[in-house]
């Protein structure tokens, strides 16, 4: 069974229910395979050790508030059994926490399986893989896949024979993880501000979008002494009835701008489905998502250790950039996608330069105190602590975002390429653009840049169009420095797409 299709960066995703005309491409069935193609990889993979430990193999299984997830994980562990793994059913957790089985001591497990979609709407379900060393990189799943039709691996008939396994099957335990990973969360916030109730007379917002976040409020706000009083959408609810699971999108943040603002609230906090993303609204409604929230995170980075670097993607502002700097420190803006920033930090601290954060403006933020992995409830830990810490000082950490320089106006664009190479054709128009921009005035192409190109015109303004990183699909990106001037940007972006007949520019065609 061919399931590379499939694969979304590091992901499987797939639609389970039909809608709108789309097929149904992950059923039951697939994720058998899947389930094989794991148990058979990480045996090649962790077989000795367990020989030399004299145990079998663990892997935990968890899902999100997707109807299938329940479904999907029994298949899971059914299979995964089956090939004498023993498996933690570790029920609705957030995609985080799957990671920490394989640290926390009453888990241990060699590997994990999170079942989500992340953000995507209710008909879509999909699955993120996790061993010791973080989450697996496209490479990882795509040979995980290939084995999915083979035998289990030598290693696995070794393992047997070493061990004498008389009990053919692993064992199945069944485990609280989202209260485990809240009492983890709790006892971290504690021991950085030095009280058992450090959140008393906070009034803290959640908004779990009808995900798997919602345990948040009760077992981690309330736990620490806070007033969770206004929080919403904490039910899980696959259909996710009340907006859509993904903290970037308007409608989410403008419901928990006014569920922080009609409670008179100290903070607000907002998760995508599967906990692994986190926005924040502060007492004054100011959104702290994309730049905003970088630069939060950077303030507080570099007033600890002064210098350092912050990994952030290539979309990234100008205010942004100047903010970092100012703060003292350097700003790497590196490519789309989280593991290439998570992967880029991991490259340049292993070279010796610092560098603590690794942050899309998505809000998919890894830091290196904390395994440099996805996890916006460790984030918003994080930012409750210097919450506590600024009003013990009488002062409100969030001000500092005043100095950020905001775009008079910015904007994104799709281009779709009509090509079946789509990316050499995207990269034909790429290399066209750094030969035009030479002879445009007010034009100069901005270094170093790791992704697409990206020019800036007269001081104040830039551009960036780069290839997407999974679609045909070239993408713009457009930040002012002064109104008006984006459609005078478009304009000279028009004329120089105008002779690529493969391109698409119906979006901005005159």
């Amino acid at each position: 069974m061919d399931l590379k299709h499939l694969v979304s960066g590091t992901d499987i995703r797939g639609i389970v229910s039909e809608v709108e005309g789309k097929k149904v491409t992950l059923t039951e069935k697939e994720v058998e395979f899947i389930g094989k193609a794991f148990g058979n990889w990480i045996t090649k993979k962790y077989g000795r050790k367990s020989e030399l430990e004299n145990r079998k193999i663990k892997v935990s299984v968890g899902y999100d508030a997707r109807h299938t997830g329940p479904k999907f994980s029994k298949i899971l562990r059914d299979v995964l059994k089956s090939m004498e793994i023993d498996v933690y059913d570790c029920q609705m957790s957030i995609t985080p926490s799957l990671f920490m089985t394989t640290i926390f001591e009453d888990y241990k497990a060699d590997g994990a399986i999170m079942i989500t979609a992340s953000h995507l709407p209710s008909c879509y379900n999909g699955l993120k893989f996790f061993t010791t060393e973080g989450g697996l990189e496209k490479t990882d799943v795509v040979e995980m896949l290939e084995m999915g039709n083979k035998k289990a691996c030598q290693c696995e008939a070794n393992l047997k024979e070493a061990l004498k396994i008389e009990e053919k099957k692993g064992r199945s335990y069944t485990k609280n993880l989202a209260e485990d990973y809240a009492a983890y969360t709790c006892e971290f916030i504690r021991k950085e501000t030095g009280e058992e109730k450090p959140l008393e007379n906070l009034k803290i917002v959640i908004d779990a979008g009808n995900g798997a976040a919602g345990f948040f409020a009760d077992k981690v706000i309330e736990e620490l002494g806070g007033n969770s009083e206004g929080s919403q959408f904490l039910n899980p609810d696959g259909d996710f009835p009340n907006h859509v699971p993904n903290p970037e999108a308007k409608e989410a943040i403008e419901s928990i701008k006014k569920a922080v603002l009609d409670n008179n609230a100290d903070f607000g906090i907002i998760f995508d489905a599967d906990g692994d993303r986190s926005a924040f609204i502060d007492n004054t409604g100011r959104e702290i998502n994309r730049n905003n929230l970088i630069a939060l995170l950077s303030d507080i980075l570099l007033k600890q250790t002064p210098g350092a670097t912050i990994v952030t993607d290539s979309v990234t502002s100008a205010g942004l950039k100047k903010f970092i700097e100012n703060h003292g420190g350097k700003h790497h803006r590196f490519k789309r996608g989280y593991k290439n920033v998570i992967n880029e930090a991991k490259r340049l601290n292993n070279e010796g330069v610092y560098t603590p954060l690794a942050i899309e403006t998505s809000g998919h933020a890894a830091f290196i105190n904390n395994y440099f992995l996805d996890d916006g409830a460790y984030m918003a830990a994080l930012l409750l602590i210097q919450l506590v810490k600024s009003k013990k000082e009488g002062v409100n950490f969030t001000d500092i975002l005043n100095e950020v320089e905001e775009a008079a106006e910015e904007k994104e664009i799709r281009f779709a390429i009509k090509a079946e190479d789509f990316r050499s054709e995207g990269n034909k128009v790429l290399e066209a653009l750094g030969e035009y921009a030479g002879n445009v005035k007010g034009w100069e192409i901005e270094t170093p840049n790791y992704e697409g190109v990206r020019i800036i015109c007269d001081g104040n303004s830039w551009f960036l169009l780069r290839l997407s990183l999974h679609e045909p699909l070239l993408c713009l990106n457009i930040e002012t420095g002064e109104k008006g001037k984006i459609e005078e940007i478009q304009g000279q972006i028009y004329e120089f797409l105008k002779d690529f007949d493969k391109v698409d520019i119906t979006p901005i065609k005159k």
